[in-house]
């Protein structure tokens, strides 16, 4: 399939759209279908992972360009349910990416020394540099799911008692877009992607991880309890983009039934939010360019041999 860049851009764009969330006023989360394909059928598979192949590869033209001109930042943020498809997403999006301009954090419990600190210290310490694209397999946002979910968890959180009151996660809320503005403000770009994952086929995924010899490493029946506050937690993520969605840091509710969808999705955000920052080579100035001629004078003159 031979499509040009402007093609792939226009494609990225139409799907980027489709599933962005900037204004969190009226957002409800039953209004994003988990198993949406916008249209195509399980017959498009197949093209599907040949236009997520073109996608991965601009994308990788895309980082390239980022990090010369070292002038932006691009940071990911990942969310979702268990067996939402996080890790293998980003594994498949970010296959052609340079490792030298790309990190990828993965937040876990917070450790004694990271609850000694404010709730933003430990991620903020994992902010990408200029030039690169970091990416957060979970965030901050676990501070208004999970802790909004199991309340007990505040306990240790060490705060003042005067500093936990009935409005906390409203609180909590407002300092995450504070910080998402600052980050914008200092070139730093930020996309946020919940993987919108269906209770059935998250079950469905869960017995997979049981009766595949291959994938038992997978099951934690840790996953199993928490799908139990399932209710909780959708209620928990609705809550989140309501009061977190901006223009500066948009969420894509992304449906995430369908692996090969969820992927181009994703791709075609990466490559829309890349292109959208006019991104090029540096130019270099005269005396540059004098330091090249030079420098060629001095390699004996002529051009490099075509390589094969």
């Amino acid at each position: 399939m031979a499509l040009t860049p402007s093609e792939i851009t226009k494609e990225a764009q139409r799907l980027a759209d489709k599933y962005r969330v900037d204004k969190g006023k009226g957002f409800r989360l039953k209004h994003f279908d988990p198993g949406d394909t916008a249209g195509f059928g399980d017959d498009f598979k197949d093209e599907a992972k040949q236009i997520l192949q073109l996608g991965v590869e601009r994308l990788s033209e895309l980082q390239e360009k980022l990090y010369a001109q070292d002038h932006w930042g691009v940071l990911l943020i990942f969310q979702a349910m268990d067996a939402a498809g996080k890790d293998s997403a980003i594994k498949h999006v970010m296959s052609g990416v340079n490792p030298q301009g790309c990190h990828v954090t993965a937040f876990k419990q917070p450790s004694t020394e990271e609850l000694d600190h404010d709730f933003l210290w430990r991620t903020m310490k994992a902010v990408p540099a200029r030039g690169t694209i970091g990416i957060f397999n979970r965030s901050y946002y676990e501070e208004v799911l999970v802790v909004r979910v199991h309340p007990e968890i505040l306990a240790n959180q060490h705060l003042p008692k005067s500093r936990v009151g009935k409005h906390i996660f409203d609180e909590r809320y407002e300092d995450i877009g504070n910080f998402e503005r600052y980050l914008d403000r200092n070139g730093i770009v930020v996309r946020k992607f919940f993987l919108n994952v269906s209770k059935a086929e998250q079950r469905q995924r869960f017995l997979s991880r049981i009766d595949e010899p291959e994938k038992n490493w997978k099951f934690s029946i840790a996953d199993v309890k928490e799908r139990e506050h399932w209710n909780e937690y959708q209620d928990s993520y609705e809550r989140m983009i309501r009061a977190t969605a901006s223009a500066e840091a948009p969420w894509y509710v992304i449906p995430a039934d369908h692996k090969w969808f969820t992927r181009l999705v994703i791709a075609a955000v990466v490559v829309e939010t890349l292109e959208s920052l006019k991104i090029d080579f540096p130019v270099l100035d005269p005396a540059r360019r004098a330091e090249l001629g030079t420098a060629r004078k001095a390699l004996g003159g002529g051009k490099a041999p075509r390589r094969r």
